[in-house]
């Protein structure tokens, strides 16, 4: 009996009036669980005999443990895969190829499926008010008033699914974009929110650009901390900036980044479909900066661990492709602000982590060229009186012309695929 106290198990010494046993060697009651299962038979018959009080007992202290396995399983599990000490991407066959490919499908699938029941839920509670500067615009998008917005929000969930499922989450860069897409999706998702429930254009410039350059200051200053070797911006691999200004370098780009996406989210499928070509190609970049002999054969830097956002950047093709399956002209959803920030903040996010921002502002040359036209336009108007476009973004002039927006939309997408070439190609010189 001595024995069986030692290795903690419950010894039936003297059974209370409430059934309940008492700890070997002292008075007071025991009520910890006993495995039946595991006692021997003679230990059975004995426990069996303390009556159906200690049964009812023993059957309670176990559903709570149950219960308590219930709700701590999946908050260990989460929390496992947020610190990264717990990878998924293990189960998922063959290499870092097949798990981006398996991620791109997978967001594909993933938004997909969730677009019909996004868009009937965003279709009650956001709807896209036609509110612009331009009266003469609001006239000719008269007929998109209306339309369900902030669509970003299952693209978002299908890219954070794909990568979660396939991404080594152990890897910093991964951690790092996730980290963007989600912080800017949340601004954007605010900014929205501000444009729905009030009669405000959504926040001011100011406001969102200073929450945009916190978030690309700490953004920039965590992929700081992945480098191995002093932290620079590169052309190829003539070392530009380092250290604290190289921060204040990769802010601009991911801030920049950001709004280039959000200023060409304004004709169907302009600015997803733009997207899907940069981000196929800045997929290209993390890759063969990710692998040494790629790297090396190129003449590009070597960054290790970086390969890993090519999961990530897949499951944001795939799930813009999905998302861009319901932003066809006529588009039954929009992005949003939710959308488009997050979307070109990965862009500059990963084309820091790859060493090759340089070569985004080719890849990325739609968004910069639409960010360009509103900068001029206000500029000179400001300065001269004048407008030098009809009306900015450049994307805004043609509408304005007369042309038909599926037009537009696939004049744009035909330059962004050349683009996307060309900056792959320059990769090389």
């Amino acid at each position: 009996m001595a024995d069986q106290a030692a290795s903690g198990s419950v010894v039936p010494v003297t059974a209370s009036r409430r059934g309940l046993p008492l700890r070997a060697g002292t008075g007071a009651y025991a009520p910890v669980p006993v495995n039946i299962s595991s006692a021997s038979d003679s230990q059975a018959g004995e426990l069996s005999r303390l009556g159906p009080e200690f049964a009812e007992h023993y059957a309670r202290i176990s559903d709570s443990r149950d219960r308590t396995r219930f709700v701590n399983a999946p908050l260990a599990t989460a929390a496992s895969l947020l610190t990264g000490s717990v990878d998924l991407a293990a189960a998922v066959p063959g290499g870092l190829t097949v798990r981006s490919a398996i991620a791109a499908l997978g967001a594909f699938a993933a938004a997909l499926v969730l677009g019909p029941f996004a868009i009937r839920w965003l279709k009650g509670r956001f709807r896209e008010p036609i509110k612009s500067a331009s009266a003469t615009l609001n006239a000719l998008h008269a007929a998109k008033h209306g339309t369900p917005t902030m669509g970003g929000l299952f693209v978002v969930a299908a890219t954070v699914i794909a990568t979660l499922l396939c991404g080594e989450l152990s890897n910093s860069h991964v951690r790092i974009g996730l980290a963007a897409v989600v912080s800017f999706a949340a601004l954007g998702a605010v900014d929205d929110w501000v444009k729905l429930r009030s009669s405000r254009r959504g926040l001011s410039g100011r406001q969102k650009f200073v929450v945009q350059t916190l978030l690309g200051v700490g953004l920039a200053s965590w992929l700081l901390t992945t480098r191995a070797g002093p932290a620079v911006a590169q052309a190829g691999a003539v070392e530009l900036l380092s250290g604290p200004m190289w921060v204040l370098w990769g802010t601009i780009v991911i801030v920049g980044s950001s709004n280039g996406v959000n200023l060409t989210d304004g004709l169907d499928g302009l600015a997803a479909g733009s997207v899907v070509f940069a981000g196929t190609a800045v997929a290209a970049l993390t890759y063969v900066a990710g692998h040494s002999e790629f790297a090396a054969y190129l003449g590009v830097p070597y960054v290790a661990g970086c390969g890993e956002l090519t999961v990530l950047l897949g499951g944001v093709v795939g799930s813009v492709l999905g998302f861009l399956w319901y932003n066809a002209y006529p588009a039954k959803v929009f992005l949003g602000d939710t959308g488009s920030l997050p979307l070109g903040a990965i862009l500059g996010v990963a084309a820091l982590a790859a060493r090759q921002e340089l070569l985004l502002i080719i890849i990325g040359g739609v968004f910069v060229v639409e960010t360009l036209s509103v900068i001029l336009q206000v500029g000179c108007y400001k300065l001269t009186g004048r407008r030098v476009l009809a009306c900015s973004p450049l994307h805004n002039h043609f509408i304005f012309r007369g042309q038909h927006e599926v037009t537009v939309v696939t004049r744009f997408w035909i330059i962004a695929a050349l683009l996307a070439i060309a900056g792959l190609a320059a990769m090389k010189l």
